[in-house]
């Protein structure tokens, strides 16, 4: 790869335009010009379908290729060269011709519950309203607190923030990731620990994408891979596309490293009341990742993931 580091001139960089994704691209895009300073680098940000379907739940428009269609469209059609992704956000399966081309450093997994007057999850009076768009966060919040009510809550940060000042809400919950990433981690009432609440499969990280037959640009973004943060999400991903993961079903799944270059990853499938979790851990060799997440995939099946994520299909069909 090295004989390609030095012909590039120009990068492009595909994005969405919500302020959070702008900002996701904007360090990506800064991060290269530190290692390549010799490139010229440009931002194209896009309207995805997902930001323009504002008043729908992601289960019912279709899940996660809503954010990235019109991204890998301008990678195929050579408008842009790369394109960067938050991973709980990317499909399992990406458009022929396309490949992630690396996985960064992740910024924290969590959820974060944020509520309007600053009471963690335990303090929220009975029956208040709890915005999310996700099954998953649905899933596990009714498990802890089946006496809360649930929301649609769509939007970017900025827009679920202003809902619940505008009293839409009681609380909603976000990724503790984007929060940080804009600076607002002033307004998190609770940081959701994994050990009762996991996160998505992929969830803090970011992935960018490119065309399989650029080697220029695969070897200008292989560099800000992050081994720990590659082999964990690999291994979130792998069980979560055994298990037919999207946004139109609650599976979480959250991989961490441990000494020896092992790696451990626990799972969940849920109902969309919270009253049946089924939870499953493995570990194994970093190396292993896959098949890891492939056996984690297969135990869920195992103890009766199949049967609940058919009702969830059925009800939406």
């Amino acid at each position: 790869m090295g004989r390609f580091l030095n012909k590039k001139k120009l990068l492009r960089i595909a994005t969405r335009k919500s302020p959070l994704a702008y900002w996701q691209a904007n360090t990506i895009k800064e991060q290269i010009e530190k290692i390549f300073p010799h490139l010229t680098i440009s931002l194209l940000p896009l309207l995805t379908e997902g930001d323009r379907q504002q008043n729908s739940s992601l289960s019912k428009l279709g899940g996660k290729g809503l954010f990235v269609k019109e991204l890998e469209g301008a990678l195929l059609s050579h408008q842009a060269d790369i394109a960067v992704h938050s991973m709980k956000d990317l499909p399992m399966d990406l458009e022929a011709g396309l490949v992630l081309g690396a996985i960064c450093k992740r910024e924290d997994p969590r959820d974060v519950l944020i509520s309007r007057f600053a009471q963690p999850l335990a303090q929220l009076s009975s029956g208040s309203y709890v915005g999310t768009s996700s099954l998953r966060r649905q899933s596990q919040l009714l498990a802890l607190r089946p006496d809360l009510q649930v929301r649609v809550l769509r939007g970017n940060v900025g827009t679920r923030l202003d809902k619940l000042a505008a009293g839409e809400f009681d609380a909603i919950i976000l990724a503790a990731a984007g929060l940080i990433r804009l600076k607002k981690r002033d307004c998190i009432s609770e940081y959701l620990e994994t050990n009762n609440f996991l996160p998505a499969p992929g969830q803090g990280a970011l992935g960018i994408e490119c065309r399989a037959d650029d080697g220029e640009s695969l070897a200008i973004i292989s560099k800000l891979t992050y081994t720990d943060t590659y082999y964990c999400v690999l291994a979130e991903r792998a069980l979560s596309r055994e298990r037919g993961g999207s946004c139109q079903v609650p599976i979480a799944a959250y991989a961490t490293t441990l000494g020896h270059a092992q790696l451990s990853l626990r799972a969940l499938v849920g109902n969309l009341e919270g009253t049946k979790l089924i939870k499953v851990e493995k570990q194994g060799s970093i190396v292993d990742a896959e098949k890891i997440g492939f056996l984690a995939a297969q135990s869920l099946r195992n103890l009766g993931a199949e049967e609940i994520l058919k009702e969830i299909l059925n009800m939406d069909s």
